[in-house]
């Protein structure tokens, strides 16, 4: 659990960088240029001795819709939305976590559906103060393909490291980078951007660390903490990045918003997760090394 708590706090200040450092960059060369840099990183680590072509595959894949089409789609946001609605946005990810692991079983559970209709209701009332037009939906929209990426990709990485004893996760963990990366990259190549691709120094730095801290060490210490929690409080965690980004983007990035609306808005939220928490817990999965 100490590496979920670790991640949540590095993660916080990830959404003001991007909206305040990256800003005017494509979305797909960011998510390239982030996600090499996280495979490097890890690369020295990868050991596929005891790793199947079969897995290796699998891993590759999962890593494609967890890092890559998140990451794009999630940049994309941020042409659309400010840095704390981006991270408002992503409350849905624990409850599309829930969902899926139940749909994995043939179960449905409604509790989880009624954690989703009070987030939405929580969501909608921090933004009804403001007109919603089409570049909010459209950013909402993009937020909400990135959560399903990425619950899709750490429910399923779940499954495929349940009873792998003969390996841990820091010894695959490049091949999940390595498939995002080549998404992005393959992203960047068949949709071109006329954007120039000359990063300013604050800016290369800006990706270096969301590469190697925020991708890199903090997307292996989520899968691997992901392993060793019941997925109702991997459920709680997935969101409890959000009150911490929202704070960071307004407190140090200086982002305005209506304040007594966030509040109760986040009130709701918070609720919905408690009910998720409490009545949608699974047993936790085998621990990893």
């Amino acid at each position: 659990m100490a590496y979920l708590w670790i991640v949540s706090l590095i993660w916080a200040f990830s959404f003001g960088i991007i909206k305040n450092q990256l800003a005017g960059l494509d979305a797909s060369v960011i998510a390239a240029a982030r996600l090499l840099a996280a495979t490097l990183v890890l690369l020295p680590f990868l050991r596929l001795r005891n790793v199947s072509r079969r897995l290796r595959l699998q891993l590759a894949l999962t890593g494609a819709v967890q890092f890559g089409l998140m990451y794009i789609t999630y940049n994309l946001a941020f042409s659309y939305l400010q840095a704390y609605e981006v991270a408002l946005f992503t409350i849905f990810t624990p409850l599309y976590v829930t969902l899926i692991h139940d749909a994995l079983r043939r179960r449905l559970n409604l509790v989880s559906l009624a954690a989703a209709l009070l987030a939405v209701i929580g969501t909608a009332l921090v933004k009804g103060g403001v007109r919603v037009s089409a570049e909010i939906l459209l950013g909402f929209g993009l937020v909400q393909l990135s959560n399903l990426c990425f619950a899709c990709g750490q429910v399923w990485y779940r499954e495929l490291m349940r009873g792998q004893t003969q390996v841990s996760d820091l010894q695959v963990f490049a091949l999940l980078m390595g498939g995002g990366a080549l998404t992005a990259l393959a992203a960047v190549l068949i949709f071109p951007s006329t954007r120039p691709l000359i990063f300013s120094g604050e800016q290369a730095l800006a990706l270096l660390y969301l590469g190697g801290v925020a991708s890199g060490l903090g997307f292996w210490l989520w899968n691997a903490g992901s392993r060793r929690v019941s997925a109702g409080s991997l459920a709680v965690f997935n969101d409890l990045k959000i009150p911490l980004a929202v704070a960071v983007s307004l407190l140090v990035f200086g982002e305005q918003t209506d304040l007594p609306r966030l509040l109760l808005g986040g009130a709701l939220v918070l609720a919905a997760l408690l009910l998720n928490e409490r009545f949608a817990q699974q047993p936790a999965t085998t621990p990893g090394g």
